[in-house]
């Protein structure tokens, strides 16, 4: 059974090659929205998902670990095809995906903080819930630009992320 330690590695990992797709999925999207505001609050997404990018990978260096190349060129590939997606699918299903998506990335912060406890790491814990905090806030938007939309009779919506504070009270715990 893997340790604290190879589990943070791999869940880091996973967010950083996927911190790569969703980088070129939202420019793709952003690039495909009429709506200036929300081209506008797209292309900020896209930002901060570099940024994590490069914060994730800094934990990664901090742990002796690498990347995974192979994970790499896979969401590499799946981002661009997602980008490129947004272009052909309309309106409903690039916001749809993307906060899905953002409700897990939540999910995947918090339990790399976890992990991160777990091994003696708590100087990783701020950053790794700050990004959580800011997936939160990407998650609300794109659901909040669906709810109410008749397609959402036939995709269901998600469940809804617990409130913000609570992710920070799980580590209090």
């Amino acid at each position: 059974m893997p340790d604290d330690r190879a589990l943070l590695i791999r869940q880091l990992q996973g967010a950083y090659s996927g911190e790569l797709a969703a980088g070129f999925a939202y420019r793709g999207h952003w690039r495909s929205v009429r709506d200036a505001a929300e081209r506008e609050r797209i292309r900020t997404i896209e930002n901060e998902e570099w940024h994590h990018r490069d914060l994730v990978r800094d934990l990664l260096a901090q742990l002796g670990a690498k990347p995974s190349r192979v994970r790499d060129v896979v969401f590499w590939i799946i981002g661009r095809a997602l980008g490129l997606g947004c272009h052909l699918s309309g309106w409903f299903l690039p916001m749809y995906g993307a906060g899905k998506l953002e409700r897990g990335n939540i999910v995947e912060y918090e339990v790399a903080a976890e992990y991160a406890s777990r091994c003696g790491h708590e100087d990783m814990i701020e950053c790794l819930l700050t990004m959580a905090e800011v997936e939160w806030e990407h998650e609300k938007y794109f659901r909040s630009r669906i709810e109410g939309h008749p397609w959402t009779r036939v995709f269901r919506m998600w469940e809804a992320a617990p409130p913000k504070s609570a992710i920070r009270s799980k580590q209090v715990a």
